[in-house]
């Protein structure tokens, strides 16, 4: 296995789904404050990155998720979601669409859903697809300076780094290959993906943190992700989520207007005719811990409304989770949160907790 050059480095290494990762470099507080004075540098090769080739592409990926795909000019993206026939989210994906192909990047704990959606869906021979997790890095820069530090790193104006939209994304020659710089709105705020060949990582790493990037691990991105209400497929969403529970329509992660797709049905349904009986929503609460996982939400009748996905200690905000809640829980509301051996007062709140 091919152990990220940033995790490499780090001081503290973990793994999600048998990928390594870099868990924190110094501590969470002093990465975490660095979205804010400088900008956050991490290495999120751990995802998986695959790119469809051929002169159908745009409409094999368009019948395989909720986003209008064929829509795409070159030089753009967007966010979408792989369902079950059921309407159930196999993976949450992320689409810029480039001159030859299209690249396509998933969370590591749905790799293996999606992939076997692609060999299952996708002939080879009209749409040719390849892997590319293992030869193509993928380094973020997040916060106040990204944009400078990008800039200076790639050579590109900085208005046009500014004026690219959500997922949008510029190809720059540099030195030893090409970069593909996106820019991805995931923590809420400015911030920059660099999609570069593996070979060519270390030195890109080098040069950011020379422009004053603060190398960051894992734990100080989820306090940044829950913050900015992302879901995290595996831990937030799964495949027992509908998209609108997951707020896939404030996203922008789904078209009402496109051509057919797997787990349509369920899709519009909600749309056009009903409505979903849960949120993704946050909580707030006192506390110098992290709400355990699958923690339950109890109402004043000490009735079961939902249940915690993430949950982190923010150095701004204190105590923070996302939840699954029963739609009758309004925004305001008070709950107890209970597990095994504990209990804490929460309030529900709408998502994002910070602009």
């Amino acid at each position: 296995m091919t152990i990220p050059v940033a995790a490499a480095d780090a001081g503290h290494l973990g793994e999600i789904a048998g990928r390594p990762v870099a868990l924190h470099y110094t501590n969470v507080e002093a990465e975490y404050s660095a979205l804010r004075t400088h900008a956050m540098l991490v290495d999120r090769s751990y995802r998986t990155r695959m790119s469809f080739e051929g002169d159908r592409r745009l409409d094999t990926l368009t019948g395989l998720v909720t986003n209008d795909v064929g829509g795409l000019a070159p030089g753009s993206g967007q966010y979408a979601a792989a369902l079950t026939p059921r309407g159930k989210i196999i993976a949450d994906v992320r689409i810029m669409a480039r001159e030859a192909d299209l690249l396509v990047d998933v969370p590591v704990r749905a790799a293996a859903g999606w992939s076997a959606m692609v060999r299952k869906f996708v002939n080879p021979r009209t749409t040719r697809y390849v892997d590319y997790t293992d030869t193509l890095a993928d380094i973020g820069i997040f916060g106040a300076q990204s944009r400078a530090i990008v800039a200076a790193i790639t050579g590109l104006a900085p208005d046009t780094l500014g004026g690219l939209a959500p997922y949008a994304h510029v190809t720059v020659a540099l030195d030893r290959g090409p970069i593909v710089v996106a820019r991805v709105p995931d923590l809420g705020l400015e911030g920059f993906e660099l999609f570069v060949a593996v070979e060519s990582r270390a030195e890109l790493w080098r040069r950011a943190i020379a422009r004053g990037a603060v190398p960051s691990g894992l734990e100080a991105w989820e306090v940044a992700r829950i913050e900015a209400g992302r879901p995290e497929w595996g831990i937030d969403i799964d495949e027992s989520t509908i998209p609108q529970e997951a707020n896939f329509d404030d996203l922008h992660a789904i078209s009402y207007t496109k051509g057919c797709y797997t787990g349509q049905e369920t899709v519009a349904r909600v749309h056009f005719r009903g409505h979903v009986n849960r949120h993704l929503r946050g909580l707030t609460y006192a506390g110098t811990s992290p709400l355990p996982l699958g923690a339950q939400l109890v109402d004043d009748a000490g009735k079961a409304v939902g249940d915690v996905r993430s949950a982190a200690i923010s150095p701004r905000l204190g105590g923070i989770a996302l939840a699954m809640v029963r739609r009758e829980i309004a925004v305001g509301s008070s709950v107890r949160v209970t597990w095994d051996g504990g209990e804490s007062a929460a309030s529900v709140v709408v998502l994002p907790f910070v602009a």
